[in-house]
């Protein structure tokens, strides 16, 4: 992977309903109660979305990829990336050992 692409282990990647909330639905110039409709979500689900209370499932990744263009792989990653970053911090695995296949 390139450097510049490289994050910094302590800081934390981004929920995909921030860059929605902060970048991508501000840029379109319509309401949020619009975008809900447009991607045939209720009005709350995107709320929740936007506050990281709910995940981009793949079925909504696949609806954001729609309606922005931009494919719901660049959602369904930000998701990933997100949700490991955090399971990472609870997930005890220390005491784990690491095994080789044969």
């Amino acid at each position: 992977m390139p450097k510049h692409m490289l994050r910094h282990a302590s800081i934390r990647p981004a929920h995909p309903g921030e860059l929605l909330r902060e970048i991508v639905i501000p840029a379109t110039n319509l309401s949020k109660s619009e975008v809900a409709r447009l991607l045939g979500i209720s009005r709350q689900h995107l709320y929740d979305i936007m506050a990281g209370r709910k995940p981009v499932t793949p079925e909504t990744a696949i609806r954001l990829g729609k309606l922005f263009g931009d494919g719901p792989a660049v959602w369904a990653r930000m998701q990933t990336e997100h949700d490991l970053w955090e399971a990472a911090r609870r997930v005890d695995v220390s005491a784990m050992p690491t095994i080789r296949a044969a």
